[in-house]
């Protein structure tokens, strides 16, 4: 299974490119504020070192938190997706062993459908302001 990895919880992004539980490459690269700008070439680019497509990838595994609440947002919405688009399955973990959880549960047949972020804390976005 060709899988694609993503974690973008903090300024240096990371791509990971699997096959099965192989590593076959990855890319980490400084984002900060243009992640949005820079994923989807990232996402390209690493598929064309090994001489493949978007087409080709078979799940997704991200990273689901805690972390960086607009490096969550924009990597799960572009993992998010990428699945749908392909119809392909993606899981979402957290902690130390995100990658190998995640790539362990997709080899099992797990698809959560939608990754969704865990960010540690209730939500604060729409109290006022002291």
């Amino acid at each position: 299974m060709l899988i694609v990895a993503i974690r973008t919880d903090k300024p240096e992004a990371e791509l990971y490119l699997y096959n099965d539980e192989n590593q076959l490459g990855q890319i980490k690269w400084q984002a900060h504020r243009e992640l949005s700008n820079t994923i989807h070439k990232q996402i390209n680019k690493l598929l064309m070192l090994q001489g493949l497509s978007l087409q080709q990838i078979e799940g997704i595994v991200c990273f689901k938190g805690p972390g960086s609440f607009t490096g969550l947002r924009i990597g799960l919405t572009v993992a998010n997706a990428l699945a749908y688009a392909q119809n392909i399955p993606i899981v979402g973990r957290r902690g130390e062993n995100w990658l190998e959880a995640g790539i362990k549960d997709l080899l099992a047949g797990k698809n959560d459908k939608i990754a969704t972020p865990y960010y540690d804390r209730p939500a604060a976005a729409t109290l006022p302001r002291t």
